[in-house]
């Protein structure tokens, strides 16, 4: 299904607002697109789009302008955010010292069909649902349509609490979007938590729908829910997964974090210090969902496992899914933890694995080659570098590139020219894993991005072609084939591969001679 608007009332916004900024509004020809009016005092009107905004110098904002609409909306809450009834929109006030309205933003709330077709598997799983992401990115959207869902189609007892009235509209009778489910309003924001639990205790819901948990005593009363076997569908403060575990506050959110100090033996098993960070209990939310952007989400299927592995200085990636305009939905990177893209944890000691020909549906997956210079993951380990840089460098060319901190998780080592003449411990011990290692002049974010468009545009034909001449030698004579040793990217891709062709494959042998060995399916399924 494509997104499809149902209504913004935008007319009815337009009429709590000075006829001369209504003029004004009218006359945009991206009227329709608009996402927030701001109002400040003194200052030309603003008019914020998603691809931008219009600073209109000759419409001050007038004392007038903002006492005409503060006089027609609702009430101000203690949240200083107020709205119109039977609308999602939302006006949010900035005050002086003295409490005066000096400033008021008007964001457009629209309700939309078809924004939880991304992720409604996801959603009619009955597992609780933690969405993250940037303001504006449509987390509160998303939530709506989600509440509808349960509720009108799945015949689920849904309860939304409503902090600001932004889920379900201003005013008594809540807005047609959220369809069946109910709505708990709060008085004030410092209430949530409370309402949170009197929603379980006195109503009897199967979900439970909130948005922005952002204080202890939330993240605390949505344990207290899932605990009692309740679906949370929530949004918290925080854009990614390791925003939330960095933050004291809401961690909790996801089993909390906690140092323990390890035996002797333990934390020499582990390669590690004796004294870890690990996870103190199960997470509230078992999936965490990033919204990237509107039509971009990556998914964290299994927080528990994810959150460890983090802890332990790995890098598991999420499975990220897009949406194309006309209303196509791809997995364009597949979930993956440590067992999945790299072969073996490190204390596997070189053990094999295999990987069979089909996926989590039971459908062989076909690897498309064609993009595989474009949408391959690559791990990168800096050895004296600077991160900080390396991660700009990443997000100024929107490179499909991941910094590890683990050796046993990387493709390559960047380091610089220096620290590659002294060849210390680490960078050893990534030459005897086979690892390419890449020095460079200087640790300048321009060095890096050099090095990222290289590493980008190296080829990966031969390997390929190798693995796919093996793979049709397997069909036709029934007897397995091995391939010339690879890094653990190479690696992947050859078992993507024999997987497209219904094949089985096994990783074997130990760094830097390990290998890909191709089988009849027939002869894996037996040696599963």
């Amino acid at each position: 299904m494509t997104q499809t608007a149902i209504t913004d009332n935008l007319d009815l916004l337009l009429e709590v607002l000075p006829p001369r900024i209504v003029k004004v509004i009218n006359a945009s020809p991206k009227k329709n697109e608009l996402i927030e009016i701001v109002l400040d005092l003194g200052r030309p009107l603003e008019l914020r789009y998603d691809s931008g905004l219009d600073y209109l110098e000759d419409t001050l904002v007038t004392r007038e302008d903002l006492d005409y609409v503060t006089a027609r909306v609702g009430s101000f809450g203690t949240d200083n955010r107020a709205g119109i009834e039977r609308t999602l929109h939302r006006i949010s006030a900035i005050r002086n010292r003295r409490g005066d309205i000096i400033g008021l933003t008007c964001r457009i709330g629209r309700a939309v069909y078809g924004t939880i077709d991304i992720v409604r598997d996801v959603m009619e799983t009955g597992k609780s649902v933690l969405l993250l992401g940037r303001p504006g990115v449509g987390k509160t959207t998303l939530l709506r349509e989600t509440a509808r869902i349960l509720a009108t189609e799945f015949n689920k007892r849904v309860v939304i609490v409503d902090t600001s009235n932004e889920i379900a509209g201003d005013g008594d009778i809540p807005h047609p979007a959220i369809g069946r489910a109910r709505r708990m309003q709060v008085r004030r924001v410092e209430d949530q938590a409370e309402v949170m639990i009197e929603a379980v205790e006195n109503h009897m819901p199967e979900v439970i729908v909130i948005d922005e948990i952002g204080t202890q005593s939330e993240a605390e009363a949505a344990r207290t829910i899932a605990e009692r076997g309740v679906q949370l569908i929530g949004t918290a403060h925080g854009n990614t997964l390791d925003n939330l575990i960095s933050n004291p506050t809401l961690s909790d959110l996801v089993g909390g974090i906690q140092a323990v100090t390890l035996g002797d033996e333990e934390a020499k098993r582990r390669g590690t210090q004796k004294t870890v960070l690990e996870r103190k209990h199960p997470p509230t939310f078992d999936v965490v969902i990033e919204i990237q952007d509107r039509d971009r989400f990556a998914i964290h299927h299994d927080v528990a496992a994810t959150v460890d592995l983090l802890l332990r200085g790995y890098d598991p990636q999420p499975e990220i899914r897009q949406r194309y305009p006309e209303g196509e939905i791809q997995v364009i990177q597949p979930a993956t933890l440590l067992d999945d893209f790299r072969g073996e944890r490190p204390e596997d000691n070189g053990k094999s694995r295999t990987q069979t020909g089909k996926g989590g549906n039971g459908k062989s997956r076909r690897f498309d080659f064609s993009t595989a210079t474009l949408d391959r993951i690559i791990h990168i380990y800096p050895y004296g570098v600077s991160r900080n840089r390396l991660e700009k460098a990443i997000s100024n060319l929107k490179a499909p590139v991941h910094i590890v901190k683990d050796l046993q998780v990387a493709d390559v080592i960047l380091t610089l020219k220096g620290q590659y003449r002294k060849m210390p411990k680490k960078l050893k011990e990534g030459a005897k894993r086979n690892l390419p290692i890449h020095p460079i002049r200087s640790n300048t974010v321009a060095q890096m991005e050099k090095y990222l468009q290289e590493l980008m545009a190296e080829g990966i034909d031969e390997p390929l072609q190798e693995a796919e001449e093996a793979a049709k030698k397997v069909l036709m004579t029934k007897q397995p084939v091995a391939l010339r040793p690879q890094n653990s990217y190479i690696r992947r891709l050859q078992h993507q591969l024999a997987a497209s062709y219904s094949l089985s494959s096994e990783s074997m042998g130990e760094e830097p001679n390990r290998h890909v060995v191709f089988y009849p399916g027939n002869l894996s399924d037996e040696r599963m």
